[in-house]
């Protein structure tokens, strides 16, 4: 263990340390110090020698002993005892149920072959890192699933950048590289910040200190901010673009219009550096901010004068989130978005975009394991032939697919199932009926978890026990090795309670009984040492007593042929350039260019429907007190936030006689939940927003209660397959919905 500022006893001691998972993160690697006394783990606080964090941590890291030392927290392998869903389970020792998997996993590849075992993964915990190693070059399996429709996080942002733009994730500049951050002679602060569709404060979300956004702030930054709801950082931008859910494609391409009619745009960079902007020019004309205010329910001069004051200001960038993914026509709000940053170029130069390469570190090592699977199995996985946009980047397959496959079980069955780090029948499956009856169809679950969930209690087999990151050695990059302005040490600092192991150390083990060409390393740490040396000169030892290694930056790599793999000046794509005409994209059948359609279920594609439900829906705000369906047994965090709510404007609650604080249940044409309402002016009179990933630890975990899981689901409400053409992108942030009182949760 590294160990710092030790004082007293060998039990009695602090451990500087970056957080990860688990509990869930992002890999925002968040500088801690973990206080130790007589052993136990008593108190986490902040470290101000952190060079991004600086001594602030959230509230979930703040009650990590609570989750650590929980009553109910699965601290032993366990195996099934009577049917599923009875929730009763026998204590099995690690080798058994190594034994058991090792057994199950040979059977089935031989009589069904590889693509009859499934590896489901979760997000933002550090198992994003290594449950694709555990598919491909554990499991050897090429069905890395998941249960997002339109693997809508994430996945479609990083990939539309590299496709269009040939580089990493585009994230704003925070002077996160440097150590002496804002006061760096090569920084430059951003003039404007356009945030949209994220809760940077609330989620930190992919690795970005949301944080610096307010030490921005303070410094001058002005904020542009484009949410359909009213949070701390809207009600102090100088521009809230308030739209409708679900167009923020539109608002884009209206945005587009008048930086290109009103010659906003940098005609240096754009001359130089991109491909096709005559036909985005064409394609821009039919969303002029006069009708690009009446589909998104925002004022045409607020438009014209937040896309003015971007374009005309000095370097500025945007900061853009998972409410774009969350789009059935994502891909084109993304390139929307993407193309707002190149035209007015604020892409690599000071206080703009910073970009970095598509993936390094563990982000390159994680893709390259999908070489462990033989080419023609590869190309046989879930959803394959339909997109194949999945072929490329994205180390996944079709989730929509997936639950086709799994009902079917055609056109191959699917036999075995291994979650990791994944709740999906209350965190993020769309009509999560439909897959608990498909799920009923696999025949052996593993599950890797912390603790007891919905969807363990309903299917696993055998459940392995997963160690917290107080609890041993890890690595954290932030954005998945996608812009990673440093590395931190994820430092162990108490011996672990009961027999958890860390995600990595079970792919060690069990890769190395099922196959141990693909697992050369012999300790955890050797393995570290080889993803990191190369590039920062530390072996693992090293950066553990750092703590921190923060990466050195470029910027304008595109002049310097840093971009490239053959070394020229440019972009690593089809020509060369940004396209602001796709290319790769009309070989797909897809539109090279963004375009907006309206949500499967609005006000004006189906006024029949929005005549039964009248209010919008969007859902999947972030709390500080949860990550997704997690936390919600930890007593601090519980107290904070009790019971899931519904933003409804007071106007609209008076008018269907609800009171704040009132039962309510949420409804349309696919289901219903129930939640509290919060009665606020922060939302649109015409919209709802709703929490999600909830279900109740304090209710019995038996069939068909499943610890209150489908009570309170807003996923109940959600589509299936309602997608963007390529597969990516769907319909979870905009839909139609009413909502009037109940007497409670339960009646």
């Amino acid at each position: 263990m590294a160990v710092k500022y030790k004082k007293g006893t060998e039990k009695d001691y602090t451990v500087r340390t970056c957080a990860w998972s688990a509990p869930g993160c992002h890999p925002t690697g968040c500088g801690l110090l973990m206080h130790v006394k007589d052993g136990r783990l008593v108190e986490v606080e902040g470290d101000p020698e952190h060079p991004v964090s600086q001594g602030r941590v959230c509230v979930r890291c703040l009650s990590l002993p609570e989750a650590v030392y929980h009553p109910d927290r699965i601290l032993y392998p366990m195996k099934r005892a009577g049917k599923k869903g009875e929730d009763k389970w026998e204590r099995i020792t690690w080798d058994e149920a190594y034994d058991l998997i090792e057994e199950k996993v040979r059977y089935y590849q031989k009589q069904y072959g590889p693509e009859s075992i499934a590896m489901m993964g979760g997000t933002g915990r550090e198992a994003t890192f290594y449950f694709p190693a555990l598919s491909y070059a554990v499991l050897q399996t090429p069905n890395n699933v998941g249960v997002l429709s339109g693997l809508s996080c994430y996945g479609p942002r990083c990939a539309v950048t590299e496709y269009v733009l040939g580089a990493g994730y585009p994230e704003i500049d925070y002077a996160a590289y440097f150590a002496d951050r804002y006061d760096n002679p090569e920084f430059q602060l951003p003039e404007y910040i356009i945030i949209w569709g994220k809760s940077p404060l609330e989620s930190n979300s992919d690795g970005f200190f949301g944080h610096a956004i307010v030490d921005m702030m303070k410094r001058g930054t002005k904020i542009i901010a484009v949410d359909p709801r009213v949070t701390w950082l809207t009600s102090r931008a100088e521009y809230h673009l308030q739209l409708r859910p679900g167009t923020d494609a539109a608002l884009a391409l209206g945005m587009l219009n008048v930086i290109i009619n009103e010659d906003l745009y940098d005609h240096e960079f754009v001359e130089k550096w991109t491909f096709g902007l005559d036909a985005l020019r064409e394609r821009v004309q039919e969303y002029s901010p006069r009708r690009v205010a009446d589909i998104c329910w925002i004022k045409e001069e607020t438009i014209v004068q937040a896309a003015r004051a971007f374009a005309q200001a000095g370097n500025s960038s945007i900061q853009w989130g998972v409410a774009l993914d969350m789009n059935w026509n994502g891909i084109q709000a993304i390139q929307g978005v993407l193309y707002l940053m190149t035209l007015t170029g604020n892409l690599d130069v000071p206080g703009g975009n910073t970009l970095a390469e598509p993936a390094s570190f563990m982000g390159k090592w994680r893709y390259d394991t999908h070489k462990q699977i033989p080419e023609e199995i590869y190309e046989n996985r879930i959803g394959n032939k339909e997109f194949p946009f999945f072929n490329y980047g994205l180390m996944a397959c079709s989730p929509d697919n997936t639950l086709e496959y799994f009902e079917q079980q055609q056109p191959y069955p699917i036999k075995m199932v291994w979650s990791n780090s994944q709740n999906p029948l209350a965190n993020a499956a769309p009509v999560p009926k439909r897959w608990y009856e498909a799920f009923k169809k696999i025949e052996f679950w593993v599950c890797q978890e912390l603790f007891m969930t919905p969807t363990v209690a309903a299917y696993a087999d055998i459940v392995l026990p997963i160690a917290t990151f107080a609890e041993h050695d890890g690595v954290v990059i932030p954005h998945f090795g996608r812009n990673s302005a440093f590395l931190g040490a994820v430092n162990q600092c108490i011996e672990r309670v009961g027999e958890c192991k860390s995600d990595l150390e079970i792919c060690f083990e069990l890769g190395k009984r099922l196959n141990p060409q693909a697992w050369p390393w012999q300790t955890v740490s050797d393995f570290f040492t080889e993803q990191i040396e190369e590039k920062t000169g530390l072996d693992y030892p090293g950066l553990k007593d750092k703590v921190v290694q923060q990466q050195h930056y470029v910027y304008r790599k595109y002049e310097q042929g840093l971009l490239r793999s053959d070394g020229e000046p440019g972009f690593e794509t089809l020509t060369g350039l940004i396209e602001l005409k796709a290319t790769i994209f009309e070989s797909w059948g897809e539109d090279p260019l963004p375009y907006f359609q309206e949500p499967p279920f609005s006000p004006y594609r189906t006024p029949e429907l929005f005549a039964q439900y009248p209010l919008v829906l969007t859902t999947g705000g972030r709390k500080f007190t949860s990550f997704h369906s997690e936390h919600r047994q930890i007593p601090s965090l519980r107290q904070i936030t009790p019971w899931p709510t519904v933003e409804i404007h007071p106007d609209t609650a008076a008018g269907l006689g609800i009171q704040d604080g009132d039962w309510v249940a949420i409804e349309n044409h696919l289901g219903q939940c129930r939640m509290k309402a919060l009665v606020q002016p922060t939302v649109h009179p015409k919209v709802v927003h709703a929490l999600h990933g909830w279900w109740y630890p304090e209710q019995a975990g038996t069939e068909p209660n499943l610890f209150g899981t489908f009570k309170s689901n807003i996923n109940m409400l959600m589509p299936h397959k309602k997608i963007g053409k390529l597969g990516l992108g769907a319909n979870y942030k905009s839909n139609l919905c009413k909502v009037y009182k109940v007497s409670g949760l339960d009646d």
